[in-house]
């Protein structure tokens, strides 16, 4: 799994797809940084510790939307187009340390997405400004379980065909489908909506960008992973059964 997880690692930073992803991220995390705390400190009066992270950390999550399938869609896809999955059957490992391997090396360009924007907080701090430690490392926690989600349900869909561009196009679907199931209320009525938001993976976020960590949401959005994880590793073995080798 290990050298699932290096192979991985090498073909992102290769490729101009992990540069391309994380200098996008850090671009536009920096502009709405840059943008939410001139309108913090212009307007005054709001909670710059608290308040200035949750619309910052709420920014950073629809851009995790738009770029976290751009990291998945080649997993699987690009094997499959490529005839090298069937290579990489015959090598001894089985197919849950092939999809874990792949998984992991995701989470660690997430997590080399995530760590420069640190850098944030730590200028707010030259200047004196307050920082909630404690707030900002519960949004930052929420933030990855949520992008580890995100990162699941798109290598599930990089399973399930060869072509990169389809995957990147349903997974963001997918995603987005997680993120306005709520927003009807008038169609749907209460007893279906309350069974929505109990479903939706960014309902499950707001308490951490409020600085808080609900064990129901932590519990929710690891199970959400390992539950596509799980498919993932069905959707290889169905090869089984369709009698390829």
């Amino acid at each position: 799994m290990i050298a699932i997880i290096r192979k991985e690692l090498v073909s992102y930073f290769s490729s101009l797809l992990a540069w391309v992803v994380i200098t996008l991220f850090l671009g536009v995390s920096g502009f709405y940084f840059y943008s939410n705390l001139s309108f913090f400190l212009l307007s005054g009066g709001f909670d710059v510790a608290r308040g200035l992270w949750q619309f910052q950390l709420h920014d950073m999550r629809q851009i995790m939307v738009s770029l976290l399938p751009l990291l998945t869609m080649r997993l699987f896809a690009e094997e499959r187009r490529l005839g090298t999955l069937e290579l990489l059957w015959t090598y001894p490992l089985r197919d849950v340390e092939i999809v874990l391997g792949k998984y992991l090396a995701s989470l660690l360009v997430l997590l080399l997405m995530l760590a420069p924007t640190l850098v944030f907080p730590a200028l707010l701090t030259q200047t004196n400004a307050p920082v909630a430690i404690g707030a900002l490392l519960a949004g930052y926690l929420g933030l990855f379980l949520l992008g580890a989600a995100f990162l699941a349900c798109g290598i599930l869909v990089s399973a399930l065909t060869d072509s990169q561009v389809l995957a990147a196009a349903v997974t963001f679907s997918l995603l987005l489908l997680f993120w306005v199931m709520t927003w009807n209320e008038a169609a749907v009525g209460a007893p279906v909506l309350s069974v929505l938001s109990h479903l939706s993976l960014f309902d499950r976020f707001y308490v951490f960008s409020r600085g808080g960590v609900d064990t129901r949401d932590v519990t929710f959005l690891l199970l959400f992973s390992a539950v596509f994880l799980a498919w993932t590793v069905l959707a290889l073995g169905s090869r089984r059964w369709r009698g390829v080798k």
